[in-house]
């Protein structure tokens, strides 16, 4: 199911808004402020992540009293990094693809080009509201996106680039100097079907919220069966959220677990279930990110514990496999202390993945 025999991928989640990535009164030993964040930069590098991605927020969440603009912020992680790619957020809406281009195309240039996006299309009303922003229905926000990356892609590519869109016009707009090649990755994430949809026939990579290898398995086959539909030229890559409670023994990381959430601050949960409920639900199908989420998946962001990397560093490594055996390309994720737990999973989680993979490769298949 996975794109090819390739390495999988490590990302981990840049902590440029404060509060950490759990709503839990537990100690979350991280930092938003940039001094931590280039030295963590620098410790995921060298511990073989291959992508940081930086947030996105504009309003205040529990915890999220300050957030980090992310194209600034990502511009200020690759200064402080030689091989790391840094994917910034983008909101169409704020952002305005044409000074997204622009912006991303001068960080390419004096980054050697390892910047990327991730195009979010908005979930939180009340955020568009506070900052003056329309509030599109759940599709619209997806076709505006999916507007917005094709006039990314071709401002990037044409030398004279018109687009007669429903949300953006150009007239013979070029852009100098443009990204260096390869140009940068686009991103999305969303669960919904017009997410699916927009990165099958788009993005280069697709986020989802935690999963299992079934509940993967399952949204991979259906953007692979619409890249086919839609006659895509290129495989989306597959990314999944994840959060990581790696310890010497299963114990240990089922103690954590089960700390974080008997400290859960239900009040904030049920803030937060409440308006992604809204979220997920105002899909068509009622299947956006969030629409199943249970109380104890809420109280990490983006239901990252059910993924499960949760144990010794052997039984992370395998699940690890597994989600890729089910089709994953990158495995995204957030932990409780940022600086320590990152360096921990590159000396003792990650070489045990390219073992098994070396071991167990992927059997190429066919189209199904």
């Amino acid at each position: 199911m996975s794109l090819n025999n390739q390495p999988l991928k490590f990302a981990y989640w840049v902590p440029n808004v404060s509060g950490g990535l759990v709503i839990s009164s537990i100690e979350q030993r991280t930092g938003w402020d940039i001094d931590y964040n280039r030295k963590l930069a620098q410790i995921a590098e060298k511990a073989g992540f291959d992508y940081a991605l930086s947030q996105i927020r504009f309003t205040a969440g529990y915890g999220a009293d300050n957030q980090h603009e992310p194209v600034s912020f990502s511009h200020a992680l690759l200064a402080a990094t030689e091989k790391l790619k840094v994917i910034a957020a983008l909101l169409p809406g704020p952002w305005n693809p044409a000074v997204a281009a622009k912006q991303i195309a001068t960080i390419s240039q004096l980054t050697n080009g390892r910047v990327a996006v991730n195009i979010v299309s908005g979930w939180f009303r009340g955020e568009f509201h506070a900052i003056g922003e329309p509030w599109l229905d759940h599709d619209e926000r997806y076709r505006r996106s999916e507007e917005f990356i094709r006039a990314l892609r071709g401002i990037w590519t044409e030398q004279s680039f018109t687009l007669k869109g429903d949300f953006y016009r150009f007239n013979e707009y070029s852009l100098k100097p443009k990204p260096l090649d390869p140009l940068p990755e686009i991103f999305q994430g969303g669960s919904s079907r017009a997410a699916r949809d927009m990165a099958a026939r788009v993005s280069d990579w697709y986020f989802t919220n935690g999963n299992t290898p079934e509940g993967l398995k399952a949204q991979v086959e259906d953007i692979r069966s619409k890249e086919t539909t839609f006659g895509k030229s290129f495989k989306t890559g597959i990314g999944i959220n994840a959060f990581g409670i790696v310890r010497h023994t299963e114990k240990e990381a089922r103690e954590v677990l089960q700390e974080i959430l008997e400290r859960a601050i239900p009040d904030a949960v049920r803030g937060f279930h409440h308006e992604v409920q809204n979220a997920g639900n105002a899909s068509p199908e009622r299947e956006g990110n969030w629409a199943k989420s249970t109380f104890q998946d809420l109280v990490q962001y983006n239901d990252g514990f059910r993924s499960n990397l949760i144990g010794t560093p052997q039984q992370v490594a395998e699940r690890i496999i597994e989600l890729k055996h089910a089709g994953a390309d990158l495995i995204l994720l957030g932990f409780l202390h940022f600086q320590e737990e990152v360096e921990y999973f590159g000396k003792h989680v990650i070489p045990l993945v390219r073992e098994l993979e070396a071991r167990t490769p992927l059997r190429v298949q066919a189209a199904e």
